[in-house]
């Protein structure tokens, strides 16, 4: 695809004395308002080479370059120079972009040679996978696939929680109130039942407390009874969230949880003691990090047992060595930043220059109407359970618009409600900032007519049917884009969403460069917006034959578009609702 403020910068490079195209790229504007055009050339910054006002300079500037056939138009307010596309060449260029690429729309290669490590989700083995774990998942899923589509090599890591103490308290719980058949019928509501039982007990017996310490001392240790039973609850865990990731369309490269490092923490102590970075408090053994104006780093605790800390230098060190990443991202609520910093720099202070390519991606939480949630009390929502909801809830409301209008078949209506059930629950996690706490509502995620998931799929679905209903205009269209007659798609509802169709790719790297999916999720709406508008505002299916070629070569492109984009945020986009 064109770069037209590259095209730009190199036009006015000719008019522009003491600047390079490359430094005049760098201070092209798009102005906040359209009236004032569709890019901006500030003149500020010339005066004291050309020895002139910049109002001046951006008087002769515009005069220079008025007759270029990019430009329908050129204007110098005070010291902008003011530019405004030839909206056909520019909507034609980009159509034909989105034509030639279509499922590559906006793929990029800035991270060829590269590879990112996306770490994501992670929950814990036999405790509940619960509505607050959402939003690492979907968050980070949508990391892995924008960065994917960034051309970087993409590791999928899903770092369970399968070691601690807590493992201590379930093989007590289990022994002392659990059955077999109780556990296999039901997996992880009976193991939570045991972990809220062993609280409630341990308030009135807190030696349950010193007895689970010290079984998992013996689990960590390797003894066959306790490693047999954590090696069972670990196994029928991953049986039950892998039902929810298959319902989230979600994989994993791999399933290397805290357990897989147990044998690799070792090193990390020999080696911090080796560089006389470790130091006793206590009985504990801590790395001081004051001069970093952070508390203490704990490695051990006084009764030798290892912490999350420990585990996750073992694993940055296992990782650097085994897949030689470029990023390693972790995607893990903000209440973790003290964690991160910590380790962080105990790393970089380990003398691993490697430490600045590892980063924490924070998230705030996620809250019922109802209250917070705690496992450790047995209050909390499945997220599978929250998925199913949302399936049954899309379902009622799709027989109800689709029957009335016989749209849709059984099997279609069912495929779609879990298409745009979970797309609901999973476009309300990515469309908030990912830093902000916030209440989910069900009445919010399954409207079809605010800036919804819903939404989106409806407004894909649209262009769809407008694009069956023209198949041999399209056909006719498709086989050379830039042929098709450009005065037809030249009004403001067409040239507003060429202009967005046009950000696209631009986005997906803001997007990356911030790890924020909410950018992409923002702009996916101003899609569907702006694409409703055109709809509106136009007769696409017209008798015209070449006004239709380039009303639905138009619409081609805006469905694609939304297409390429819901999928960035692993969502499905549906033919039909």
């Amino acid at each position: 695809m064109i770069d037209f403020k590259k095209a730009i910068a190199e036009v006015l490079a000719t008019a522009v004395e003491g600047l390079t195209a490359e430094e005049i790229y760098g201070m092209i504007e798009i102005p906040g308002d359209a009236k004032m055009g569709d890019y901006a050339f500030p003149c500020f910054r010339l005066a004291k080479t050309m020895r002139k006002a910049p109002q001046m300079i951006a008087a002769g500037v515009a005069e220079a370059i008025k007759d270029n056939k990019m430009f329908n138009k050129v204007e110098q307010v005070n010291a902008y120079v003011n530019m405004f596309m030839d909206r056909g060449e520019f909507t034609v260029q980009t159509v034909a972009s989105v034509a030639e690429e279509k499922d590559d729309f906006g793929r990029s290669e800035l991270g060829k040679g590269k590879l990112a490590i996306v770490e994501f989700s992670s929950p814990n083995i036999a405790k509940p996978f619960h509505i607050g774990h959402i939003r690492s998942t979907v968050i980070g899923n949508s990391i892995y696939k924008i960065y994917d589509f960034l051309g970087y090599e993409t590791v999928r890591i899903n770092h369970l929680g399968d070691y601690g103490t807590q493992f201590g308290k379930m093989i007590v719980a289990y022994r002392r109130w659990g059955k077999k058949e109780d556990v296999i019928a039901e997996p992880i509501k009976t193991l939570l039942s045991y972990y809220v039982k062993f609280h409630e007990e341990a308030e009135a017996d807190p030696s349950l407390e010193e007895e689970a310490r010290a079984t998992f001392t013996r689990l960590e240790n390797g003894e066959p009874e306790e490693t047999e039973l954590w090696q069972w609850f670990r196994d029928e865990s991953l049986k039950e969230f892998m039902r929810v990731y298959n319902m989230l369309g979600i994989e994993f490269d791999s399933y290397a949880g805290e357990s897989f490092y147990s044998d690799k923490m070792q090193r990390v102590l020999d080696e911090l003691r080796e560089k006389g970075l470790l130091k006793l408090s206590e009985g504990a053994q801590i790395v001081d990090l004051e001069e970093a104006k952070l508390p203490p780093a704990l490695i051990t605790k006084s009764d030798g047992s290892s912490l999350y800390i420990t585990r996750d230098i073992a694993a940055a060190l296992y990782r650097k060595e085994h897949y030689n990443f470029d990023k390693n991202i972790y995607v893990v609520a903000s209440q973790q930043n003290l964690h991160f910093q910590q380790w962080f720099k105990v790393v970089e202070m380990m003398g691993y220059d490697w430490a600045k390519e590892c980063v924490h991606v924070p998230f705030g939480l996620v809250s019922l109407e109802e209250g917070t949630m705690s496992t450790r009390h047995g209050r909390v929502v499945f997220l599978e359970d929250v998925l199913k909801g949302a399936v049954e809830k899309t379902s009622q409301i799709i027989r109800e618009k689709s029957i009335a209008k016989g749209h849709l078949s059984e099997e279609e209506m069912e495929e779609t409600a879990k298409m745009v059930g979970i797309g609901a629950v999973m476009f309300n996690e990515l469309s908030n900032m990912k830093i902000k706490d916030y209440t989910f509502k069900w009445e919010k995620v399954l409207n079809f007519e605010g800036e919804t998931g819903p939404y989106v799929q409806y407004t894909h679905a649209r262009a769809a049917t407008v694009l069956r209903n023209a198949e041999d205009a399209l056909k006719k269209a498709l086989e050379d884009p830039k042929a098709v007659d450009t005065s037809y798609i030249s009004s403001d509802s067409a040239y507003e969403l060429a202009k967005l169709i046009y950000r696209f790719p631009e986005v997906i790297v803001d997007a990356g460069e911030k790890y924020e999916p909410s950018i992409i999720t923002r702009h996916v709406v101003d899609i569907a917006q702006g694409f409703n508008k055109f709809y509106h505002d136009e007769h696409i299916l017209v008798d015209n034959e070449e006004e239709k070629k380039a009303k639905v070569l138009l619409t081609y492109a805006a469905k694609q578009t939304i297409k390429n984009g819901l999928a960035l945020l692993g969502i499905a986009a549906p033919e039909k609702m």
